[in-house]
């Protein structure tokens, strides 16, 4: 049941991840968390850097879309200026988004990685749905109040995996 937390890869940042890495791995699509994976959760735009990130993943052909567990008008704002599709609501863990989502980019899950920031949402619903999970460091230090609730979570099952030696991990500096 604790495999079903642990990411099948981990980056600092989703800058990161190149396409040629997923390429290699017969990845076709990107399922993406939006609040501090992207962009800081209070940040409404995306940063130059992101938006190059996401240029390069459309010339190499991998689709992008986003699934956020916050509301329509955070994730519009966001998305549509980049002509990015998305679920907001997504009450991740929960398999029905994750399932949408595979169904909206025409893919199959082994053709599909969900990158996250969170074990408890990102990483427990890719994993449950079998997708490749990535996770990344949070890129703001601070959140929003349910996401602190599961930090603490997070945190003892960070402890746990990393005196096991199942994961290396660094704090966001």
């Amino acid at each position: 049941m604790l495999k079903l937390f642990l990411p099948n890869e981990q980056v600092k940042s989703i800058l990161e991840i190149e396409p040629e890495h997923l390429a290699q791995k017969g990845i076709k699509a990107i399922i993406t968390d939006l609040d501090n994976t992207l962009v800081a959760w209070d940040r409404p735009d995306a940063t130059p850097e992101l938006l190059e990130w996401f240029n390069k993943m459309r010339d190499a052909g991998i689709k992008v879309l986003i699934v956020s567990n916050n509301n329509q008008t955070r994730v519009s704002s966001f998305s549509t200026p980049l002509d990015l599709p998305y679920i907001f609501e997504a009450r991740k863990p929960m398999g029905h988004a994750f399932r949408k989502a595979i169904k909206l980019l025409n893919v199959q899950k082994s053709e599909t990685v969900m990158i996250g920031d969170q074990l408890l949402t990102d990483v427990f619903g890719g994993n449950r749905s079998g997708i490749h999970t990535i996770l990344v460091i949070p890129i703001a230090a601070t959140d929003g109040f349910w996401t602190r609730i599961n930090r603490k979570i997070e945190r003892q099952l960070m402890n746990f995996f990393r005196r096991k030696g199942m994961i290396q991990w660094e704090e966001r500096q």
